[in-house]
């Protein structure tokens, strides 16, 4: 197995697939579970047609240089609007991610629509859970074919790792909302964010560096050089926005009290 595939696909997937899970929750609570998982299970086969496709057209056509200069730069820049979304978020200025508060206004804006008869096939459902998985999904078999062309030289073995990682990460979410049958609040999403964001702009810097032909010291172990400028850095943008969060909330404290 490429770790340098599995394991930043594990972690990315988490998030995606914690995000599926509480739309499907909500379908099958709310309406049946046999619409929720019969949409659930159409995404699926939809991203699976969708990662052979494009995996199979990022394995024969594009040369691996290439691959990891352009998805380098990309993984960059989406790794940033992570980071950025999670520093708010550790600093106050922005609201921590509440899968709970998701789950309940999803509820509400199902049962908004009616009496609905929960042994029937109900297309409503269907699509609100295919849709959510779709869409969450996408990001997965983004993450899937990125990481897995670029990490490894042969990158049928990287693409087979990093879908083995998204796997395993959808097996750890549905194995837990079975477990607890609700909204899956134990996770720390924001930490997820926050992890995958710094793998994500560590990699993308990495790769993107060896599509433009710089030879890394020590090679892959320079990696680690990069996750710990990116987590120091990460720690004096949280030091030096706290007191601005923590006047925002002052503000908004006041603002309140009026």
């Amino acid at each position: 197995m490429v770790w340098s595939s599995a394991l930043p696909s594990f972690l990315a997937s988490m998030v995606e697939f914690v995000k599926a899970l509480t739309i499907v929750l909500v379908v099958g609570v709310t309406i049946n579970w046999k619409s929720s998982l019969l949409g659930a299970a159409a995404a699926t086969l939809t991203l699976a047609a969708l990662v052979a496709i494009f995996g199979s057209t990022l394995v024969l056509f594009i040369p691996i240089e290439v691959l990891r200069l352009v998805i380098g730069i990309i993984l960059v820049l989406f790794g940033m609007q992570w980071l950025k979304k999670a520093l708010l978020r550790y600093s106050g200025l922005k609201a921590l991610h509440d899968e709970a508060a998701i789950y309940e206004e999803e509820m509400r804006e199902l049962k908004a629509r009616g009496e609905i008869d929960p042994g029937k096939f109900n297309g409503f459902g269907f699509l609100t859970s295919y849709k959510s998985v779709l869409l969450e999904g996408l990001e997965v078999a983004f993450i899937v074919i990125t990481f897995g062309a670029t990490a490894a030289t042969n990158k049928i073995d990287g693409i087979w790792s990093a879908t083995e990682g998204a796997l395993l990460a959808c097996l750890v979410v549905v194995v837990l909302g079975l477990v607890i049958r609700g909204p899956l609040t134990k996770i720390p999403e924001n930490t997820l964010k926050f992890i995958v964001g710094i793998m994500l702009v560590v990699f993308g810097t990495f790769w993107a560096g060896e599509g433009l032909g710089i030879e890394w010291p020590y090679e892959d172990l320079f990696l680690l050089v990069l996750v710990a400028f990116n987590l120091a850095l990460s720690g004096v943008i949280v030091w030096w926005l706290k007191p601005h969060g923590a006047a925002q909330k002052k503000l908004k404290s006041q603002a309140g009290g009026i």
